[in-house]
């Protein structure tokens, strides 16, 4: 979801992908990309240079898909405390009685 959401604006080279999506390894990163450009989601443009240019931008269905992530994403974020909270409970059920 994350790397989808920060390809939405346009298309970014590995390096301004990783610093968009916080706490992502280069090697989390590598195998999600290859599994989002398999899914057809994303696309990877090499440009030949020396040393080459890589970018990824989402495809027409990657952006048809990025609309409703960003309300997914927005949904979490409105509720992260109470998500937070509610994971806090599960983990600890009896904390509260007393």
């Amino acid at each position: 979801m994350l790397i989808l959401s920060a390809l939405a604006p346009g298309p970014l080279r590995f390096f301004q992908l990783r610093d968009k999506v916080e706490g992502i390894s280069d090697k989390i990163l590598i195998q999600n990309l290859r599994l989002l450009t398999g899914d057809g989601l994303i696309e990877r443009t090499v440009v030949p240079t020396s040393p080459p240019k890589v970018s990824y931008a989402l495809t027409d269905l990657g952006h048809g898909l990025s609309l409703p992530l960003q309300g997914l994403i927005d949904w979490i974020t409105e509720h992260s405390v109470d998500i937070v909270d509610a994971r806090r409970r599960a983990a600890h059920p009896h904390a509260h009685e007393t």
